[in-house]
């Protein structure tokens, strides 16, 4: 099929709901996408986060093909092999205790909403909102969508679910004002990602320990993102050293696999009882067995070390080829390999655009902002690779920084 057949199926198939650039891919491995045409791309976006092992890593193709032979669904009313040895596997990368797996990880951030407010009916006075961040992002459901802190995604959908209360990010200050009686979560990100990889001042992630500790609030993390070594270590909390209460994780849960989960610790991880909670395909023979082959990988090959190695050396690269344009770059913001580099003549998409003509993947957010979320097994010279691409792209582009 070409990609103009394509095309036109879509249009007269597929609902308009997102904007797509004139390339469909049709197999991968590692680092590497293969399109409908037979070009080999560099992809620096991992399907946003997702693909942590690169495509179609040969340890969990083989785990989802053979689970595939033997079952593939029966129904959560029964025990699923799978589901006990990827929770195992899951709870064993931090320090929270039990999970509950969805589909996606708007599913993991409704089951974390709807914990908190039981916990509030349970255990302080029906006690039901919660205070989440300006800018931040945790899916398009209508209750996540509610959490998110950008009215831009929220307009056309009003009325929106109550009980939510947005701060500036890193404000703890703002946080602790916003606090009353009837609060009774705290629901962050450790890094915003979507919008442009915005990580708060060193220590507030503890500061809100602290707060919610003071004031016997749920502490909540969306972890989605920036979890499962994104970030340089298994989740993005760990770097200061605290614990949530309930935790988020989806994206490169499954190595491509839709899952998501939620975890809790402690009483948290036994509020929702039978009846509470559930999802027809949550947890599924499939995903389960998907995320064990991941996680086991991720151990096996200390995946996690190298996103860490290598976001230090892709940041060191990156610092380099800003400085040859001065003033061209406001900002590099990065943590392990999750970066962004901020441009100061708002020529993102046009840059974006620059490296599609060289075949390598990235981000736009908005006019400023490249996020840069590769595969957590890439190299050097994959790196170099991309830094020469976004050489090129930016003169291109004309990212000079002159006024």
């Amino acid at each position: 099929m070409t990609l103009a057949e394509m095309k036109q199926l879509y249009d007269e198939n597929i609902m308009g709901t997102y904007g797509r650039a004139e390339v469909a891919f049709v197999r991968g491995r590692g680092c590497t996408l293969v399109d409908s045409e037979g070009n080999e791309w560099l992809d620096c976006l991992a399907g946003i986060a997702v693909c942590g092992l690169g495509h179609s890593h040969p340890a969990v193709v083989q785990a989802v093909a053979d689970q595939a032979e033997r079952l593939m669904h029966t129904s959560n009313l029964y025990y699923i092999p799978t589901q006990a040895e990827a929770a195992a596997e899951l709870t064993s990368t931090c320090e929270l205790d039990k999970v509950f797996f969805g589909n996606s990880g708007a599913e993991a951030i409704e089951a974390s909403i709807k914990l908190a407010r039981k916990w509030g009916k349970q255990s302080k006075s029906g006690a039901y909102k919660i205070v989440a961040a300006e800018a931040s992002f945790h899916g398009r459901t209508l209750c996540s969508l509610t959490a998110t802190g950008q009215p831009k995604y929220q307009e056309a959908f009003k009325p929106l679910v109550p009980g939510f209360v947005h701060v500036p990010f890193g404000d703890i200050g703002a946080m602790e004002q916003a606090i009353d009686d009837e609060t009774v979560a705290v629901l962050l990100e450790p890094i915003q990602g979507e919008s442009g990889v915005r990580i708060p001042p060193d220590g507030y992630l503890a500061e809100v320990r602290a707060l919610c500790d003071r004031h016997s609030l749920v502490m909540i993390l969306d972890e989605i993102q920036t979890g499962l070594g994104r970030t340089g270590k298994w989740f993005a909390h760990q770097h200061e050293d605290i614990v949530p209460d309930v935790m988020a994780v989806s994206k490169a849960l499954g190595a491509g696999f839709p899952i998501g989960a939620c975890m809790a610790r402690g009483e948290f991880a036994d509020v929702l009882v039978p009846g509470d909670h559930a999802s027809t395909f949550g947890g599924n023979h499939l995903g389960c067995a998907a995320v064990t082959a991941f996680l086991r990988t991720m151990k096996s090959d200390r995946v996690v070390e190298n996103a860490q190695v290598m976001g230090n050396y892709a940041v060191e690269r990156l610092t380099d080829l800003a400085a040859e344009r001065p003033g061209a770059v406001k900002e590099i913001r990065a943590k392990g390999l999750m970066i962004a580099m901020e441009l100061t003549d708002g020529v993102a998409r046009q840059v974006l655009a620059s490296l599609h003509g060289r075949r390598v993947l990235a981000n736009a957010i908005g006019d400023h902002i490249l996020r840069i979320l590769p595969p957590l097994i890439i190299g050097p010279t994959e790196i170099e690779r991309f830094v020469e691409a976004l050489s090129q792209s930016l003169d291109e582009a004309g990212a000079t920084g002159a006024p």
